[in-house]
């Protein structure tokens, strides 16, 4: 029988699936639905339908934590559980939120909007009018796409505004200038980049025509976005523009309110920068000689404002990197500056204080120094901040806390997760793993004590865009998996941001294999430890992950039993010509660039997959919604794996559910739930639930 192995490496461009790439193309349908029935119909058992029903519990609770921020008086909260699937936005007094039963006052009922409008309503966030908080413009996305309607709503009499600001459907973001006048980036009505996202900022006036915005800001139509942002922390507001020449670079200038007497920051690209009451702080990726000084990729530098545009390059040195010490975020509270590190993998975090004199630092304290910990301004406003900070707490066995930190005292919870899933008789270990070039790559193991040399593991990792893959506490793999027996890994390969951008760069570009080399080195550590044996290893990964997941089925089949791959991208030579896919292209690399494209190819498991071998099955499922990466990328190669006549490969695909696993509880908890019902049986892993 001849096997059809197109693409291939030799004939890249050669593809029979294109057609897959029509995403409500109706042959593309018709395929897509006998797949999801295909699969559905293997492993939609009524072990998975229970699975779903638990998870889906889980998700809804009614006793979960309800995630905050504050504006103006209120605490304002996004809820979703068995009654309103699409969510309220609701907000309550800040006494009130601390009582076991908060009163809440509801805002906006998505569901009741989705079905008195007749439309697949998702919440994607609201931007209320700074100060007063009385009017706000919503964001509603079709099915969870990234593409959103714009429609100014009224906190006070709880309706849209009949005369307000609308936009139809695009990728848009707005921020008010004053009560009647928005900064609109968007990529509505053409104004769009290569990679699909807005490429002017205008100023929109209300009652006004929005196709006769006049523009304040423009940038070439290659590069990645237009944004602007807002300093109200100064008696006369600023503009900030931003052209983001690519995803890690960007320019900036600074302007009035007008867009006028603009301003190019000198600063290299690779920067990111902050301002807030008067002061800069900048963070360069790669090292900046300026000033008669050189500075080494990561440093935090900061500085008076009007100083530096005076051309004064004297900085203050606020954060140094070390080899394993790396700062993850920086962000103003008030009048101070919240460091948030990662020392060997341990959160730390550090509180300074800018004055003419000197930066004062101050270890936030009362926080654990284990775990995964998360500090943010309790504000949506930065210039209404007091300083009042909130963090959540968590590891892989204990639910998340969120504790309240008031300037100057230490940390009170506030609420508290219930859990899950039953932690009893489990661990959670730190190992590391040695690549193939010897750098040690650390993970994370959550299971019973002890080695059996048969545990069935489930694997994730991520390894892109300087994203840090920690150990959260997962309801799914907790209740799904680690309390029936499993074991559970998480790997902090390169190409992640957990020790600063050396780390990074280290798995981007060329060296994205080096990351899935990574991925391969942990599964293989968890054989040479007597952990478990190939065959019992299942791993998952999603978007970039879906790039390691699918090499992991053609670099390294040997070591995996199974593997769930998730939104993924995987065709790397088309990858900038669909959707956003060509803002990607400093973390890969240029596809027509045949210098580039020599690197590519090599993780272009698209291309790379050949007939014959002995790959793990695979189950391979994206969403239709899905309008960053591309549901082509899962269909087409799902589409070749079979053609070449393999015959464990499956594929799922749901409606909608934008760039997840759903747009409710039930559809993410369906996802996760199949995913782990097609791993467990593909490696033998019998629960002990079942056993007894």
């Amino acid at each position: 029988m001849s096997l059809d192995a197109r693409p291939t490496i030799a004939a890249p461009d050669d593809d029979p699936y294109l057609w897959l790439e029509d995403i409500e193309g109706s042959d593309a349908l018709v395929w897509v639905e006998a797949q999801n029935e295909r699969t559905l119909s293997t492993f939609g058992t009524a072990e998975f339908a229970a699975d779903r029903d638990v998870l889906t519990a889980i998700l809804d609770r009614p006793d979960k934590i309800p995630y905050i921020a504050r504006r103006g008086p209120y605490f304002y909260n996004f809820w979703m559980d068995a009654q309103q699937p699409r969510g309220l936005w609701r907000r309550t007094t800040p006494e009130s939120f601390r009582l076991e039963q908060p009163f809440w006052e509801i805002l906006l009922d998505v569901d009741a909007l989705a079905a008195a409008e007749g439309e697949d309503w998702i919440w994607s966030g609201a931007t209320t009018r700074p100060g007063t908080h009385d009017r706000a413009i919503v964001r509603l996305s079709r099915g969870g796409s990234d593409a959103v309607v714009l429609r100014e709503f009224d906190l006070a009499s709880k309706v849209f505004v009949s005369d307000g600001y609308v936009l139809p459907e695009a990728k848009s973001a707005a921020s008010w200038l004053d009560p009647d006048t928005l900064l609109l980036s968007s990529a509505w009505g053409g104004d769009v980049t290569t990679s699909g996202y807005a490429r002017t900022v205008r100023l929109w006036r209300r009652g006004t025509d929005p196709a006769q915005m006049p523009m304040l800001f423009e940038v070439p139509r290659e590069s990645m976005s237009a944004g602007a942002a807002i300093d109200r922390t100064e008696a006369t507001k600023t503009v900030w523009f931003y052209d983001s020449v690519g995803f890690f670079d960007v320019k900036v200038w600074l302007a009035d309110t007008a867009g006028d007497h603009r301003a190019k920051l000198d600063l290299p690209t690779d920067v990111e920068v902050d301002a807030h009451r008067g002061w800069i702080t900048i963070k360069p990726r790669t090292a900046w000689s300026v000033g008669g000084k050189t500075y080494p990729g990561d440093t935090l530098l900061g500085m008076k404002l009007d100083t530096f545009l005076a051309g004064g390059r004297d900085f203050a040195v606020l954060f140094k990197p070390g080899k394993r010490r790396s700062l993850q975020d920086f962000s103003w509270s008030g009048d101070q500056l919240v460091l948030s590190i990662l020392d060997n993998l341990q959160p730390v975090f550090e509180v300074l204080v800018p004055s003419a004199a000197a930066w004062t630092s101050t270890r936030l304290a009362g926080l654990p120094e284990i775990g995964v910990v998360g500090v943010s301004s309790l504000d949506v406003e930065t210039s209404e901040t007091n300083g009042d900070l909130l963090a959540i707490v968590q590891d892989p066995l204990t639910p998340p806390s969120l504790m309240l930190i008031a300037k100057g005292q230490a940390p009170t919870v506030l609420k508290r997760s219930p859990q899950a899933f039953s932690p009893d008789g489990l661990v959670v270990t730190r190992h590391e793993a040695i690549s193939v070039d010897g750098e040690r790559i650390p993970y994370t193991q959550t299971g019973p004590a002890g080695e059996t040399g048969d545990a069935p593991v489930h694997l994730t990792g991520y390894g892109g865009f300087e994203v840090s893959s920690l150990p959260y506490y997962n309801s799914a793999i907790g209740k799904l998996w680690l309390e029936r027996g499993g074991t559970s890994v998480t790997a902090n390969i390169r190409g992640g941001g957990e020790f600063g951008s050396p780390w990074h760069d280290a798995g981007r570009g060329a060296g994205k294999r080096l990351s899935h080399d990574d991925f391969a080195a942990v599964a293989a550590d968890l054989v040479r430890r007597g952990v478990t044996r190939p065959g019992r290893i299942a791993a998952e990964g999603g978007s970039n992950g879906g790039i390691l997941i699918s090499n992991m089925l053609t670099r390294y089949p040997e070591r995996f039993g199974a593997l769930f791959c998730t939104i993924p991208l995987i065709d790397m030579r088309r990858y900038s010509k669909l959707l956003a896919g060509a803002s990607w292209m400093a973390e890969y690399g240029d596809p027509d660039k045949p210098e580039e494209w020599a690197w590519l190819k090599t993780y272009s498991a698209y291309h790379q997959a050949v007939p014959g071998r002995p790959y793990p099955p695979i189950l391979i499922a994206t969403t239709r919604r899905d309008d960053r990466v591309h549901p082509g990328h899962a269909r087409k190669m799902a589409a070749k794996l079979q053609a070449m006549g393999y015959e464990d490969v499956w594929f799922y695909e749901p409606a909608a559910g934008g760039h997840g696993y759903g747009k409710d509880n039930k559809e993410r908890a369906a996802f996760s739930a199949l995913g782990y019902a097609f791993l467990r049986q593909k490696i033998g892993f019998v629960s002990r639930a079942l056993e007894a």
